[in-house]
């Protein structure tokens, strides 16, 4: 066993890993051959389940603490001093054997919609890696890096961040080429300080650009992006005018039809995508396709393909009811937008079922009034608040304590012609509420 005071080096580490390329941190994953790393967090401690893993059929296991080592397990267990900043400098490692294009992702909204077009689109034409699911933070996006192999031609990595310094942090062992930031809204604003934090804390993602000769992916529509974006050496546009590539939403009820009204794509794509706030996120699928240089029909066919999942912005069909399940995640913008977007949907009844909005600091209160009031704006069948600040702020509407509550009144309900728009932020589980809808039928 290495100790952390014997001679250890990534070199020696990306030998092993040539040979055993599947990184695992979950013990209850572990196959034949991974290569397990001991990481800690709040709850867990990956150091006391090292042996496990070997035992489970790990090759071997990096830890960072002291550990009982038996005799049989010795030439297989390394100790370091850190297992995360292990595993993030072998990321770099395994990222600088590449000279393909890295395009990284970031902003408060639909990054992953995002990430998932535009790897549609360019899997058309490239051999593309990307980020599983949202893998989007600190461990997630090395193991997104090791998991790309010497095929790859294209690698596009989503970027999460809710406190300054996090971007820039995922820039230097990633080190993109080419970045987009979808927007910047008031997301995760107990982390960052604010909205001009959240600016600041998105915008190194184009401080690295900028220093780094990279390209930038800018919606052209949104003044703040054009200021950022400034002094980047090759910026390519995307909007609903005024830049490279132009395009409006025909319609987004049930499912958003875009115009492009400029650029190689000519006429109209047809997406199985919900609500036109999804528009800028296609744009920027077209976008990227049309930069490398992805045949027009092959963009079409990328987007018009593509099948939302787990909880965003689907529509799912039961009997005659409509659910627009987009319960991934929430906050104050995508909220507003999600609503906004409900309102012009067509349907016999609507009911809200909306899940409180987490890590919004001192803002919180005020800006879950702010939604209470946009929703009595307009008419509803029923209104369900579900959780979080909602339940401090007086309201006429139906108000449960948490999803299991809400999915009992669901349950007892008989719906005909309805739609509803399912949405709260991902501690709400707001899915669990249309349980009942899912299983009839």
């Amino acid at each position: 066993m290495n100790d952390s005071h014997s001679p250890f080096s990534i070199d020696k580490l990306y030998q092993i890993f040539s040979d055993h390329s599947n990184i695992c941190t979950d013990t209850r994953k572990v196959r034949k051959g991974d290569i397990f790393f001991a990481l800690k967090g709040d709850h867990f401690n990956g150091n006391n389940f090292a042996l496990q893993a070997l035992d489970n059929g790990a090759a071997y296991a990096i830890i960072d603490e002291e550990i009982a080592v038996p005799d049989n397990h010795a030439d297989r267990v390394i100790r370091t001093n850190d297992a995360l900043t292990t595993l993030q400098s072998l990321a770099a490692h395994h990222r600088n054997q590449f000279n393909i294009p890295f395009i990284a992702i970031t902003g408060s909204n639909g990054k992953t919609t995002t990430k998932e077009l535009i790897h549609a689109v360019l899997s058309e034409k490239y051999k593309t890696y990307t980020t599983e699911g949202n893998l989007n933070n600190h461990i997630g996006i090395p193991l997104t890096i090791l998991k790309i192999k010497k095929d790859a031609q294209i690698a596009i990595v989503e970027m999460g961040a809710n406190h300054l310094g996090e971007i820039a942090g995922y820039c230097v062992y990633t080190r993109p080429t080419h970045g987009l930031i979808t927007n910047v809204g008031k997301a995760h604003l107990e982390g960052f300080g604010g909205p001009e934090g959240v600016r600041k804390g998105k915008g190194e993602l184009f401080d690295y650009l900028r220093a780094y000769g990279g390209s930038a992916f800018v919606m052209w529509d949104y003044e703040y992006l054009q200021q950022m974006s400034k002094g980047i050496g090759e910026v390519y546009s995307y909007g609903t005018n005024h830049a490279d590539i132009t395009g409006i939403a025909e319609h987004a009820s049930p499912f958003l039809k875009v115009r492009i009204t400029k650029g190689s794509l000519a006429g109209t794509i047809q997406t199985r995508l919900t609500g036109d706030y999804n528009l800028p996120n296609v744009l920027a699928a077209v976008c990227l396709g049309s930069f490398f240089k992805v045949d027009p029909a092959s963009i079409r066919k990328g987007i018009e393909e593509y099948e939302p999942s787990n909880s965003r912005s689907q529509l799912i069909q039961k009997g005659n009811n409509l659910i627009v399940l987009d319960a991934y995640n929430a906050n104050p913008s995508s909220m507003k937008l999600a609503i906004e977007n409900f309102v012009h949907f067509q349907a016999g009844d609507k009911i809200l079922l909306l899940g409180g909005m987490m890590e919004l600091g001192p803002d919180s209160l005020a800006e879950h009034q702010q939604i209470i009031q946009q929703i009595g704006k307009n008419k509803w069948k029923n209104v369900v608040l579900v959780g979080g600040d909602f339940l401090k702020i007086p309201n006429p509407y139906l108000s449960f304590s948490n999803a299991e509550e809400a999915s009992n009144w669901v349950a007892s309900q008989i719906f005909d012609n309805t739609a509803f728009l399912v949405k709260g932020s991902r501690s709400m589980q707001m899915e669990k509420t249309i349980q009942s809808l899912l299983q009839n039928q």
